[in-house]
């Protein structure tokens, strides 16, 4: 046997030191710019051509990879730098968004070209909102005039649901809110997502991404106000953006006095002291009574752990309610605010299914307190009720309201044979 080791197997071929520099050249966007730029130049303003060229080269450029650089071609005809402006070294071409007219026929015809190259290639509608997240951020860097078509092409593809609005962000960065830069590209945008859309569904995209309280933001923190903001966008011609505004601060207002009252009820402040200071606020902010007495309800149901049984639970309604009916009285002198009450005990035990069977001695408990008049009552059963849970609720009101009536009629006629 052989004293000698045995040689352990050894690699052999030769070694290519290329390999990587020339993957990294395979990956090189010179070459993918200069395909781009190429043909948004054979297609020039032919906008329907341009969507033709970039469904096809699709299948043959890298999209995936190169989304960044695709989309800086198409909105300002080559490679951005940090900043926004164009880099140097690097082909351009003249047909892109920044070049066109500045008009929102032009604009829309643009966001046709983006909307049907994402729908086509579905995996660059993440790369595409980052780009616009990332335009945003680089306002200080275009004229006034390419600040005004990607503003108009950003509210139409808001309003077309191509990209989201939480892009609105990149909006509040500091640098570009001092200026006034970042208010006047909102004016812009909103008129033209607007003008796809409305108001409502603009209210409701920006809720979707918590943005419908922070538009005060666009401004910086000393014309931070309703106010300034109002006049601003209404000077602008958007009335209904400064109406939503105006309606958003009222809604935080309100929140935050419930808040205060559900404090006090907690701490179980006497209620003479919370009438008081609830009409100082209501004053203050220029609540109506109507408004009032809803903050008051749901801040008195609030402040109770409600059992999950419905025999129960009406108990606690009766019990609670019997305790603050003072508080509820005190803002209910005006017939409008009874039935708003009324619609939203109505809305509450509809919304809070262990309250169903619980409506009608709610209504009768605060009948019996002075707090809800017959009156109004009878004109709620009548006409003012509201579709939710209609007819259980008005069966369940139905005997009470014979009785109020036939009260009604034998005072009548006590009245009358007085006379």
């Amino acid at each position: 046997m052989s004293n000698q080791k045995q040689q352990k197997p050894t690699l052999t071929g030769q070694r290519f030191k290329t390999r990587k520099r020339d993957e990294k050249e395979r990956f090189d966007p010179t070459q993918f710019q200069e395909s781009i730029v190429q043909g948004l130049n054979q297609s020039g303003s032919d906008l329907e051509a341009v969507a033709k060229f970039l469904d096809a080269s699709g299948a043959k450029l890298d999209y995936r990879r190169y989304a960044e650089t695709l989309f800086d071609i198409l909105v300002a005809g080559g490679m951005l730098a940090p900043g926004g402006s164009l880099s140097d070294d690097m082909t351009r071409t003249e047909f892109c968004l920044f070049t066109a007219q500045e008009d929102l026929e032009t604009m829309q015809a643009y966001a046709q070209v983006f909307n049907k190259l994402i729908r086509r290639y579905k995996y660059l509608e993440k790369g595409f909102e980052e780009e616009i997240k990332k335009l945003l951020l680089f306002l200080k860097g275009f004229t006034e005039s390419e600040r005004n078509k990607l503003a108009m092409l950003t509210g139409i593809l808001l309003a077309k649901g191509n990209i989201s609005a939480s892009i609105l962000n990149s909006l509040y960065n500091e640098n570009i809110v001092k200026e006034g830069v970042s208010a006047a590209f909102a004016v812009k945008l909103f008129k033209s997502w607007i003008n796809e859309k409305d108001i409502n569904s603009v209210a409701g995209s920006l809720r979707k991404v918590g943005m419908d309280n922070r538009l005060m933001e666009l401004f910086p923190a000393n014309k931070r106000s309703c106010e300034h903001f109002s006049k601003y966008f209404t000077d602008a011609g958007l009335t209904e953006l400064a109406d939503f505004a105006r309606n958003q601060e009222s809604i935080g207002a309100r929140k935050e006095l419930q808040k205060e009252l559900q404090e006090q009820i907690a701490r179980g402040d006497p209620q003479k002291e919370i009438i008081v200071f609830a009409r100082e606020e209501m004053n203050r902010a220029n609540h109506s009574e109507q408004a009032m007495i809803n903050i008051i309800w749901t801040s008195v149901m609030s402040c109770v752990e409600w059992n999950k049984k419905e025999e129960l639970v009406t108990e606690q309604a009766i019990k609670q309610l019997k305790q603050y009916s003072l508080l509820l009285k005190a803002f209910t002198s005006q017939g409008l605010s009874e039935i708003s009450l009324l619609l939203k005990i109505q809305e509450y035990c509809y919304d809070n299914i262990h309250f169903m069977k619980a409506f009608q001695k709610i209504v009768v408990l605060l009948y019996k307190a002075d707090v809800l008049s017959e009156e109004a009552i009878l004109k709620w059963y009548t006409d003012a009720h509201v579709a939710k849970g209609k007819s259980v609720f008005l069966e369940q009101m139905k005997k009470f309201v014979e009785w109020l009536k036939n009260a009604e009629e034998e005072s009548e006629s006590d009245g009358e044979e007085t006379d």
